[in-house]
């Protein structure tokens, strides 16, 4: 959905239109999401609700353009995301029962196992790994394609420290082992044998 598609449709939502709500939901959610499970990881989709939850109570006072709702969107997010964490450090762990994986002596196909698994999926878990400013921005940037001053906005930041953050994030993730492991696996063999000519 562009710009304008999505203007069109805040302003049908601010009305309350609940169809071209569910048109915003549906054009913000994946990124959305990919941002959450970055934060958050496995709590994502309980904070993606809340954060929907939130914003459909709030959208009726809501003025701003497309983008201004996105930031808007996300800074919603941000702040149920860091109310999720807080909760689960209050949270004692329950014990649970171990699936047949995780079950000592128990060996899973791992060849079937890497095929299985998503590139965005992996790539959401390597950039988790980043700091957690590092990891914020770049998904912000990256993933949810808001520019610096919106990232800076939605994390509180001066757009400085969002630069150098995502900066020093996006450098991590090329020295990160999987991701070299990944790009020497995409890249042809080189061939170190100088190329012969015939009849010298």
């Amino acid at each position: 959905m562009d710009d304008e598609e999505l203007a069109g449709a805040l302003a049908d939502a601010v009305r309350g239109d609940s169809a071209a709500f569910a048109s915003l939901w549906r054009a913000q959610q994946p990124a959305l999401l990919r941002y959450l499970r970055v934060i958050v990881g496995e709590s994502a989709e309980d904070v993606a609700s809340e954060t929907w939850l939130q914003t459909a109570r709030a959208l009726r006072g809501f003025t701003g353009t497309p983008t201004g709702f996105r930031v808007w969107l996300f800074t919603i997010a941000r702040n149920r995301a860091i109310d999720e964490r807080r909760k689960a450090r209050r949270r004692p762990e329950e014990p649970r029962d171990l699936t047949e994986r995780e079950l000592p002596g128990s060996h899973p196909d791992v060849a079937n196992e890497v095929i299985q698994r998503s590139e965005t999926d992996w790539a959401l878990s390597v950039i988790a790994t980043l700091p957690k400013d590092q990891a914020e921005a770049v998904t912000l940037r990256v993933v949810a394609g808001l520019d610096v001053a919106q990232t800076a906005q939605v994390l509180g930041k001066r757009p400085g420290a969002v630069r150098i953050a995502a900066m020093r994030g996006l450098r991590r993730l090329a020295e990160h082992d999987e991701v070299r492991a990944r790009r020497a696996e995409s890249m042809p063999p080189i061939d170190l044998q100088s190329p012969r000519t015939e009849g010298v």
